[in-house]
């Protein structure tokens, strides 16, 4: 697993070996940076589950002015890799902040966020998929201009949010990742 493009292209990151941690694919990640290219310039931005921080620090990576990354357990497998990309990007600390909760509560952090990532454990999706994208958009405030991307197994319909639209959808097919992205309607 790796940063696939931007300023630290190419740092590996690593990835928990305890936990309900399965990150994101470079594939996914890539095919959604390469399709967001224009929206991620000065984004400010919130990776929920964040894992790894993959999200989070790939956008940083491609010119996002912030990330805040949420996660319930990993927290110093996210910093290190925050470290290693700020090495590699030639600078001494990231402009990350990394929270340590529950992203299926609301409230974790101040926005708004104009680019908001959710990328929960594949089960969560069957039990509280409602909650994960309420809270995704919630974070987003009133913004015109926000982006939601949500990844889910698969095959699974993640629910459009109301005030919603979904834009596209981008994944390989059938039992593969797919990150379903929103925007709000005009």
């Amino acid at each position: 697993m790796r940063i696939t493009g931007g300023r630290a292209r190419g740092i590996p990151l690593r990835v928990p070996t305890k936990g309900d941690v399965r990150p994101a694919t470079d594939y996914i990640r890539e095919a959604v940076f390469n399709s967001l290219a224009a929206w991620i310039p000065g984004a400010v931005v919130l990776d929920l589950f964040s894992g790894t921080g993959a999200y989070a620090l790939e956008a940083l990576s491609r010119g996002a002015a912030q990330a805040t990354s949420i996660d319930l357990k990993t927290a110093s497998e996210l910093a290190a890799n925050a470290a290693a990309v700020a090495k590699s990007m030639g600078v001494e600390k990231l402009p990350l902040q990394i929270i340590t909760g529950d992203a299926l509560q609301a409230g974790l952090v101040s926005g708004p966020f104009n680019l908001v990532f959710a990328d929960p454990p594949w089960g969560l999706w069957e039990k509280h998929a409602d909650v994960i994208v309420h809270n995704a958009v919630s974070y987003v405030g009133n913004s015109a201009d926000a982006t939601v991307v949500l990844e889910a197994p698969g095959g699974f319909v993640v629910p459009v949010p109301a005030g919603w639209k979904l834009r596209k959808v981008i994944g390989k097919g059938k039992g593969q990742p797919a990150a379903s992205v929103f925007v709000p309607l005009r």
